[in-house]
Formats: C-alpha cells, sequence, structure tokens
C-alpha cells in the first residue's frame, strides 16, 4: 500500500504548459448540488420532513443566524432556471442528489410521494434531452426523519431499508441514469452528525456513535451495490460508488518519524476508514483497528469501540464500487498528538493534530478551506497507487466566497485554474485515471452549518429577491470556455 508520506511525483517536463494539453477525449466537466441545500419546498406536495429540516427549526444558533434550507434556491420549482445555468457552462455532466423524503414520506416504501417522482423524472429527462449524464446521489445528508427517530444510522436495521430505497430509486430512474452515488461523505455524517454534534441529527456520541453510524453506511452501501448488480446492472449498465470526502496530508516536518506516523493515521481515520474495506479487503485499516483496540483498553472497554465486520460481510463489502468518487477541498500539515484524555473520541483515537499551514492562502467565507491544488494531485496519486489505479471522478471540489460576493471573482478563478493544472498533471504526467471534474456548486445555496453566508455557486443567488436570479460569477464564464476548449486556453490562463 501506498504511504501518505512517501508518494514520488514527476516534475512537469521543461516546456510543459498546461494551455497546450487537452483534457482525455470525453472527459466529464460536470457541477454538483444537493437536495436540501438546493431545493426548498420542505413541506411541498407530500414531501416528509428529513433530520436537517428539523434541525434547522430547532434554532438555537446551530445553523449562521439560524437560517434553514426551506426555501433556499427554490429549485422545486425552479428547476428550468437551473436548467438554464447547466446549459450556459456547457456542462456535460450535472450531479444532483435525491430528497429521500420527497420520493418516500416516511423514508419505506410503504407510501410513495408520486410528485416527487414525477419532479425527478423531469429534471433526468431535461438533463438528457440536452445531452447533459445525470449523476444521482441517492442520500446527501437528509435522511427522513422518521427513520432518525427509530435509530437512523446507530440502527442496524437501517442498511436494509437503504437497500429498499435504492432499488426504488433504481427501479424508478435507473433506465435513464446511469452514474449512481450511494451515500455522499459518509465520514462527515459519522463524525459531525453522529461524534461531535455540530450538523443533523446533532448527537454527540463520542468515540462511539462515529463508528457505529459508518458500519452501518457502509454494510448499506454494499447491500445497495450488490441489488443493483444482482438485478438491474444486466439491462441497465449503470455504475454505482460511495463519494468520500479527504483531505491530503503532508507530515508537518517531513524529518519527523511520529509526524510521518500521525500523517499515516490522519488518511487512515479519514479516507481510508471507508475506502480500505470497499476497494481492497472489506475490513479496516489495521492502523486503524490497532489505535482504537489499545485505546479502549486504556480506557477500561472490555473489547474496542469499533464494531468488527464478520467474515461474510468483509467478503460481501470488497469490491463493491464500480469507479472511486473523490470530494476534495483542502490539505493539512499533521503532527503527533498524543491522546492523554481518559474520555473516547475519533480524534483522540487518531492522535494526529491537524494543522493549517498559514502561508497558504484560505477562501474567503471559509476560513477552513485552505487552498492547495497541488494537494489534490497528490491525494489522486495516492489513490491511484492505493486503491489499484482505479477509474476516478472528482465529484466536489471549489472554493468559497463570503456574502456579499463579487460577480467579478477573479481571485476565485486563480483557484480554479490551478487545481485544473494540478489535475492535468495527474492526468499526464501520473497516468491517473481521472474521468471527470464537478465544480461544487452549480449554485449559491445553503451551505449546513454556515447557512448563506458562504457562497461555493458558480452562478450568483440573490436570496433577498424571492424570484430568486441566478446570474453567473465571471468563474462560470471562464469555466465554460475550458468545458468548450476542453481544456485550459490561453486566455484563462492570462486571467
Amino acid at each position: 500500500m501506498a504511504s501518505a508520506t512517501t508518494a514520488s511525483f514527476a516534475p512537469a517536463p521543461r516546456g510543459w504548459h498546461p494551455e497546450d494539453i487537452s483534457f482525455p477525449s470525453g472527459f466529464a466537466w460536470g457541477a454538483a448540488t444537493a437536495a436540501y441545500q438546493v431545493e426548498g419546498g420542505w413541506n411541498a406536495d407530500g414531501k416528509g420532513p428529513n433530520v436537517w429540516d428539523t434541525f434547522t427549526h430547532q434554532g438555537g444558533d446551530r445553523v449562521f443566524k439560524n437560517q434553514t434550507g426551506d426555501v433556499a434556491c427554490g429549485s422545486y420549482t425552479l428547476w428550468e432556471e437551473d436548467l438554464k445555468c447547466i446549459k450556459q457552462l456547457g456542462l456535460t455532466h450535472y450531479r444532483f442528489s435525491l430528497s429521500w423524503s420527497r420520493l418516500l414520506p416516511d423514508g419505506t416504501t410503504g407510501f410513495i410521494n408520486q410528485k416527487g417522482v414525477d419532479y425527478y423524472d423531469k429534471i433526468i429527462d431535461d438533463l438528457l434531452a440536452n445531452s447533459i449524464v445525470p449523476m444521482v446521489t441517492l442520500y446527501h445528508f437528509d435522511l427522513p426523519q422518521h427513520l432518525e427517530d427509530q435509530g437512523g444510522w446507530s440502527s442496524d436495521a437501517i442498511t436494509e431499508v437503504f437497500d429498499s430505497y435504492a432499488q426504488f430509486c433504481f427501479r424508478a430512474f435507473g433506465d435513464r441514469v446511469k452514474l449512481w452515488v450511494t451515500i455522499n461523505e459518509p465520514y462527515v455524517v459519522a463524525k459531525d452528525g453522529y461524534e461531535k454534534g455540530i450538523v443533523a441529527p446533532g448527537i454527540m456520541e463520542p468515540g462511539i456513535g462515529a463508528y457505529r453510524t459508518a458500519h452501518n453506511m457502509i454494510k448499506a452501501h454494499a447491500k445497495a451495490w450488490h441489488s443493483y448488480d444482482l438485478l438491474f446492472r444486466e439491462k441497465q449498465h449503470g455504475l454505482v460508488s460511495i463519494a468520500l470526502n479527504s483531505d491530503w496530508a503532508e507530515p508537518l516536518d517531513p524529518t519527523c518519524l511520529a509526524d510521518q506516523e500521525a500523517t499515516k493515521r490522519y488518511m487512515a481515520f479519514c479516507l481510508d476508514w471507508f475506502a480500505e474495506p470497499i476497494f481492497i479487503s472489506g475490513d479496516y485499516p489495521a492502523i486503524m483497528k490497532s489505535q482504537i483496540s489499545v485505546m479502549s483498553t486504556k480506557q477500561g472497554y472490555l473489547s474496542s469501540r469499533l464494531p468488527e465486520f464478520t467474515e461474510e460481510e468483509k467478503m460481501t463489502i470488497k469490491g463493491t464500487a464500480d469507479f472511486f468518487s473523490l470530494n476534495y477541498y483542502t490539505t493539512r500539515k499533521v503532527k503527533r498528538q498524543k491522546n492523554t484524555h481518559s474520555e473516547p473520541s475519533v480524534s483522540g483515537d487518531r492522535e494526529a493534530e491537524q494543522i493549517m499551514d498559514h502561508s497558504w492562502p484560505s477562501a474567503a467565507g471559509s476560513s477552513w478551506l485552505a487552498v492547495v491544488p497541488w494537494g489534490l494531485r497528490r491525494l489522486l496519486k495516492y489513490i491511484k497507487d492505493t486503491y489499484n489505479n482505479p477509474i476516478i471522478y472528482i465529484t466536489e471540489n471549489g472554493f468559497s466566497q463570503s456574502d456579499p460576493a463579487p460577480l467579478d471573482d477573479t481571485q476565485r478563478w486563480k483557484y480554479f485554474r490551478l487545481t485544473l493544472q494540478e489535475i492535468l498533471k495527474a492526468i499526464s504526467l501520473d497516468d491517473v485515471h481521472l474521468k471527470g471534474y464537478f465544480v461544487w456548486s452549480l449554485l449559491d445555496n445553503f451551505e449546513w452549518t454556515c447557512g448563506y453566508s458562504c457562497r461555493f455557486g458558480l452562478f450568483h443567488v440573490d436570496f433577498e429577491n424571492p424570484a430568486l436570479p441566478r446570474v453567473p460569477y465571471q468563474s462560470a464564464i471562464e469555466y465554460a470556455k475550458v468545458i468548450s476548449n476542453n481544456g485550459l486556453t490561453k486566455s484563462t490562463e492570462e486571467l
């Protein structure tokens, strides 16, 4: 297995210029959204409540200015406006998510909301009519509240319920959808939703909740993949994966063995937590299992706080992804942080402190988002070397602006341009099998606990105007040029 600290990278040859190189033929140029963040219509036409409806309606300043996604971008009624934006960019692909509770109000197939089915049918049909390929995510953070009331991702029963939902979606839309993502960023759901409790459903169960929910998400994903493989693939010919978010990590002191080992742990407790079982072994990384076992013993537990997969489950989980779906935003320096706390936690188990290098610029409106384009190239190479050179789609990457955001976002486009240069290096110099790139996001939207205070959109949305008009940022105009050229043009290089 490749090491996060030992990867080697080919330097660009003398005279190598990114504007002289095209992206591969058929490269997927996309943008992404998620149902709760753009749709609004939170209780329209029979939609059931989800955990984010509940979380935001409870108030308590957990979200910026107690804002909600009740209206958001209004995409439930303004889909045609979104389609205009997509066509203006010239996207070849569009990634969006299905609102589970808009389709199945209580999360089960006991009652199907036909108006929800009609809404997504129209999106898919309109995209295909304009030669745009849909990539559809089944679950992007918005678990039906009825299921959360029964334990949500903490309950073992969720795996069967998710499989039934997945099969329903494959049956309803799979004749037209050929790229599926089962779960978006299980790491975020587990760690922030069930460990820290800072996002919906807001449960704080340190050192236990994240591991239990991640365990169930991995099993749910694998079950849905096998259902597709057995029941739908032969006729529908689609591909199914899971969207994994990850930073890139480098040792704070490259010569310090403790920092090198901490960096390996950082990657093991982030990307490899999910990628190792799904792509390689059916089981968690060895370093992760040993760390949690040791810490659990020190804290007085009779067994590890990390659940174990049975041998049968390992065989079922291994190999359940048809491509590697990667969401990348930033990079961190890492140093060892010895755990001296008696209370369990994922960060304590990891014993690795993440540090932002202050020489790196950060995106406006998101203090956590250090802009490190070369980190993406290194992460892509790590995935290639560690996970048997898979087909990769970058299913999210983007940079925020703070509100109010200028339409002339020249600085932000520079970040995109530098990122695209590094992607070209990964493809042409490192032989990474990268097939597509999706900007987060098509529209300014409800950015979870940040509300509407940070803007990731290629299109500005005026949330103060009831009509919610969409206006392109300069970065949208420049991205459209890249798509049209299938590469960086000289004009985009000189901005």
